[in-house]
Parts: C-alpha cells; sequence; structure tokens
C-alpha cells in the first residue's frame, strides 16, 4: 500500500454528544452520513487507481468517476471542518487574532456576521463558509454550492457551516435561522482560530 492508496479513515467526534441545542439523533445521523463520505471517497479512489492500473483511464467511466471523487471528497472535508469547529461554547476573546483580522476585513464583528448570516441563510443547498485567501491574506463569506461549486482557489476555509437540510432538518424543521443561532452558541473559536494564516 502506498500513500496514494491508503484509505481515508473516519474522524470520531466525542465531544458533539450531548451539543447544547443539538440532539443526539441529529448529530448521530449527521456523522453516520459523514462516515459515507469516507467511505465513498475510499470505494471511488479504488476505482480509479484499478481503471487506470488496467489503462482504462480515457474511458467515460473513469471520467465520471473522476468528477464524482471531488464531489465525495469534498463532503468529506466539509464536514471534517463542520464537526471540528463545533462543540464549545461559542464565545471568542475579543484579543484574539481571529477577532481582529474578521474587524479588519469587515469593519466590525457584527457586520461580518451579518454577511455571514445572510449567506447561511440563502435559499438552496450548501455550505456557509469563511475563508481566507492565501495569497493577500483577505476574508471571505462565501457560498458553496453542494460540495462542489464555488470554492475559491487557494483559499483556506476557516469557519464552515453546513446548510443541507440533513444538518438541521429534525431539530429545526425549516427554521433555518434558528439552526444558525444554535450553531454560533457552540462554535470552538480556538480550532477555528488555528485555522488562520497569520
Amino acid at each position: 500500500m502506498t500513500e496514494a492508496t491508503a484509505p481515508f479513515i473516519a474522524v470520531e467526534y466525542p465531544r458533539l454528544s450531548g451539543m447544547a441545542g443539538f440532539s443526539s439523533q441529529l448529530i448521530a445521523t449527521h456523522i453516520k452520513l459523514y462516515q459515507g463520505y469516507v467511505a465513498n471517497t475510499n470505494a471511488l479512489s479504488e476505482k480509479l487507481a484499478a481503471l487506470l492500473a488496467d489503462g482504462k483511464e480515457r474511458t467515460p467511466e473513469y471520467a465520471e468517476i473522476k468528477r464524482r471523487f471531488g464531489w465525495e471528497f469534498d463532503g468529506m472535508r466539509l464536514h471534517e471542518l463542520y464537526f471540528g469547529n463545533l462543540g464549545a461554547a461559542g464565545t471568542m476573546t475579543k484579543g484574539a487574532p481571529i477577532f481582529g483580522k474578521i474587524e479588519a476585513n469587515f469593519g466590525s464583528f457584527e457586520a461580518w456576521k451579518r454577511d455571514f448570516l445572510a449567506t447561511g441563510t440563502m435559499r438552496g443547498i450548501g455550505w456557509a463558509v469563511l475563508c481566507q485567501d492565501g495569497e493577500s491574506g483577505r476574508l471571505f463569506n462565501v457560498w458553496i454550492a453542494e460540495h462542489d461549486g464555488g470554492h475559491l482557489t487557494g483559499a483556506r476555509p476557516l469557519l464552515v457551516l453546513d446548510v443541507f437540510e440533513h444538518a438541521y432538518l429534525a431539530d429545526f424543521q425549516l427554521d433555518r435561522a434558528k439552526y444558525i443561532e444554535a450553531f454560533f452558541a457552540v462554535l470552538d473559536w480556538e480550532v477555528i482560530g488555528k485555522r488562520l494564516i497569520e
């Protein structure tokens, strides 16, 4: 087995169990969905390697699996970032570098949050992401459609919000704004701050 063929392992998130504002059933279902992305990423990786080894890399089957791989892989990684930024008290130290960076880019934390909330409550399924441009260091709130449309090239995700219905429907029904309020109440700003490129 080489590094390129080593399977991805699903991360466990025990600190999400009993998280305020989110039922155990919702978390368990969401984790199971994430584990499916990990399994699918591994399965597609194996299929691509087998097709390549058989000299079938110019077939329609290879092309379709290659396209699907990005969708499954992004679903896996976005969920890991999402779960990773949850499970704390939702408080941020105003002296933290991430706080200063948000204020420098949006004028105030409140202005950034309004923009992030507006992004997260847009109609559609996908992700609201605070990301940082790797070249300029600037911060942007972006909408990622599905898993693979809307990523900014070279940008690092800092804060990730899942706005597919599976992330909130069981607990919040169609009230996405209430879900996002609960999301903010359990953010781990220390983890988010560590993602920042200083």
